[in-house]
C-alpha cells in the first residue's frame, strides 16, 4: 500500500476513533446524570431498559475502539492492509467497508463458513 493510502485510511480510522471518544464521553454523562425526575415504576423501567441498551451499544463501541487502535499500530508498523491469514493484501474496497479488517474476503468466508459448520454440530 502506497503512502498516500495509508495516510487516508489513517485519517478515516482518526476520525472514526475521535468520534467514538466524543460519544463515549457524552453517555457516560448521561448515565450519571441523576437530575431525572421519575413518575412511576413504568418510567423507571424504561429508564434502566434505554441506559441498558445504551450500555450494550457503548461496550460494542468499546470494542471498535480497540480494533481501530490495533489497526492504527498495524499502519505503524507496515502491517496494515494484509491479511493475518494468507498475507495477501485485503482488497481497498474491503478496508474502505471495513478499515478495521484483518482477513482478506476469502479468508474472512472461509472463517465464517467454519464458524457455521461448527455452530450446526
Amino acid at each position: 500500500m502506497d503512502k498516500k493510502k495509508q495516510e487516508f485510511f489513517r485519517k478515516l480510522l482518526m476520525d472514526r476513533l475521535q468520534a467514538l471518544l466524543e460519544d463515549a464521553g457524552a453517555t457516560i454523562g448521561d448515565l450519571t446524570d441523576d437530575k431525572e425526575r421519575l413518575a412511576d415504576d413504568i418510567d423507571l423501567a424504561s429508564m434502566e431498559s434505554n441506559r441498558d441498551f445504551q450500555l450494550r451499544i457503548r461496550d460494542r463501541e468499546r470494542t471498535l475502539i480497540h480494533k481501530i487502535r490495533q489497526a492504527l499500530q498495524r499502519l505503524d508498523e507496515g502491517e496494515y492492509g494484509v491479511c493475518v491469514v494468507c498475507g495477501e493484501e485485503i482488497s481497498e474496497r474491503r478496508l474502505l467497508a471495513r478499515p478495521v479488517a484483518t482477513h482478506c474476503i476469502d479468508c474472512k468466508t472461509e472463517a465464517e463458513q467454519l464458524e457455521r459448520r461448527s455452530r450446526e454440530f
